[in-house]
């Protein structure tokens, strides 16, 4: 691998919200997150997410935390999973995101050197389905020492083997670039406007997909309701440690799941009982 000019040299953070699905099962839950949000079609059954702030520059936390609370409240409830991208002046990493199960990442210092565990990739490489031989191989690349390869061709090396799951980055949308030139680009490429417009219309489109897709009994009924008890017993906990940590990321994934799950016990409800 050769050096490119990267996290390290060129100083500006970005980050990016890779779904492993379609942009019409990622369009409903992704209001969710608050956030002013581009969506654009990135290969087969995958879709890019691109923040059209910088909500890392407003507060305490740093960008891992914020996409890590971002990429772990998107992935509840949905049936894909969700890894997010993301670079600063002196690291770069991922964080993969699957339903309650716990987050896994990894990080590399914007001159490449290797922070994380050669567990966390092959968790990574289980979880998405990946080629346990010439996918693992080429993840196993990515902890090794290599003085030529800086932070961003970390990142570059992780997509490289996504490919073979169909991913294809739409051009210019690539780690190591500024968060205003990927919002740009995402523009250019045709980008699709995600806004908040309220829990109860987010919420109502979520689950309206949800209920006629393959996650509708998780909707309605016994495995509804525990689910939603779940998300509320997992809410409050992350909801109390983003605020005493003033990590936006993490207080946000709490208030989401703390919100979907009441939000979920009250429509079984209604739905059982529409009087």
């Amino acid at each position: 691998m050769n050096a490119t000019s990267g996290p390290g040299s060129a100083g500006p953070a970005g980050a990016l919200l890779l779904c492993r699905a379609d942009p019409t099962a990622v369009r409903p839950p992704a209001p969710l997150l608050r956030e002013h949000l581009l969506l654009v079609p990135a290969g087969q059954e995958w879709s890019v997410l691109v923040p059209e702030g910088k909500p890392w520059r407003e507060g305490a936390a740093e960008i891992d935390q914020v996409v890590t609370g971002w990429a772990a409240a998107l992935a509840v409830g949905v049936s894909w999973p969700v890894l997010a991208l993301w670079w600063d002046a002196d690291r770069a990493g991922y964080t993969l995101a699957s339903g309650f199960r716990r987050t896994v990442g990894y990080v590399w210092l914007a001159d490449g050197t290797p922070l994380g565990e050669d567990e966390a990739m092959r968790t990574f490489a289980a979880r998405l389905g990946l080629d346990p031989v010439l996918d693992a191989q080429a993840l196993e690349g990515l902890t090794a020492p290599d003085p030529d390869a800086d932070a961003r061709a970390r990142l570059l090396g992780l997509i490289a083997v996504l490919t073979r799951t169909g991913l294809a980055l739409p051009a210019g949308l690539t780690p190591g670039e500024p968060a205003d030139r990927l919002r740009s680009t995402a523009l250019a490429h045709g980008a699709e406007h995600l806004e908040w417009s309220g829990w109860r219309d987010a919420v109502r489109a979520e689950l309206d997909v949800m209920e006629g897709g393959p996650l509708g009994p998780y909707v309605r009924g016994p495995k509804a309701r525990l689910l939603a008890l779940a998300q509320v017993a997992a809410g409050v906990p992350l909801l109390v440690l983003g605020l005493r940590r003033r990590s936006g990321g993490w207080a946000t994934a709490g208030a989401l799941l703390l919100a979907d799950g009441a939000l979920g016990l009250l429509y079984d409800r209604l739905r059982r009982d529409p009087a």
